[in-house]
């Protein structure tokens, strides 16, 4: 099984004192298109103000340009760690034992919009980096969406999708019976079931959490289904479409 999570605008700082080396990332074919975003992204930090305005940022966000303007030389720390936010706060990644973090390094990635996908165990610097930041003479779409679709068609068994559509938009997954894209709605009292923005989040760390606790083998759609009963979530089989993954929505 492979877990796919959207990453977080939001980063731990800190890190060991140890540079960034692409040779450390897994998913070795997007070696290339990773150079290419890093330099991108170095070159644009060189000038603050584009910077803020391509990134969309604040004044009291100013400190993420340094954060860009060193990746090559910023402390490290595994990208499960490094991400904060809603969804990385209710998963608590820093609290899991060895025997899920281990879980983790072998079934769970994380999208980004700068590597592209990392293992749950990468090294990588904080940064700020959106899939709908602009780089100059770079489409991140364009760049990303052919390597990561590529790299995941190669992917044997269960593909559980978590990210958010802007992310799925940067490199589909495989459509095929054991491929799913999870979305999280709530059902009010007449029924009627509606997506959620914020809460989303929420649902999703603690789904990975218990995933990455339980450790399951999990190897088809419905061991899935049936793992996350037992596991008390609420797991249903949602739209099913001829051009992208099978939808299950996750009831929070």
């Amino acid at each position: 099984m492979l877990l796919l999570l959207p990453p977080s605008e939001t980063k731990r700082d800190g890190g060991e004192p140890v540079a960034l080396s692409l040779g450390a990332l897994s998913f070795a074919s997007l070696g290339e298109a990773r150079t290419e975003t890093i330099r991108a992204t170095i070159e644009l930090a060189g000038r603050g103000d584009a910077m803020m305005r391509a990134l969309k940022l604040g004044p009291r966000q100013a400190a993420e340009v340094d954060r860009n303007r060193s990746l090559a030389t910023s402390p490290t720390m595994p990208a499960l760690d490094r991400y904060t936010g809603v969804l990385y706060d209710a998963l608590d990644a820093p609290s899991l034992d060895s025997a899920a973090r281990a879980y983790a390094a072998g079934h769970l990635a994380v999208h980004s919009a700068l590597f592209g996908l990392l293992g749950a165990g990468d090294p990588i610097p904080a940064y700020r980096l959106s899939h709908d930041s602009r780089l100059p003479g770079l489409r991140l779409k364009a760049h990303w969406r052919e390597p990561i679709r590529a790299e995941l068609a190669e992917r044997t068994g269960l593909i559980v999708d978590l990210r958010s559509e802007g992310y799925v938009e940067l490199g589909p997954a495989p459509v095929r019976p054991d491929s799913v894209f999870i979305r999280v709605v709530s059902i009010d009292a007449g029924g009627r079931r509606r997506a959620l923005n914020h809460f989303n989040k929420r649902a999703k760390g603690l789904f990975t959490r218990a995933l990455l606790e339980s450790g399951p083998a999990l190897e088809t759609r419905d061991d899935l289904l049936d793992w996350s009963t037992s596991a008390g979530f609420r797991l249903e089989l949602g739209a099913e479409r001829a051009s992208a993954p099978a939808e299950l929505e996750l009831v929070a």
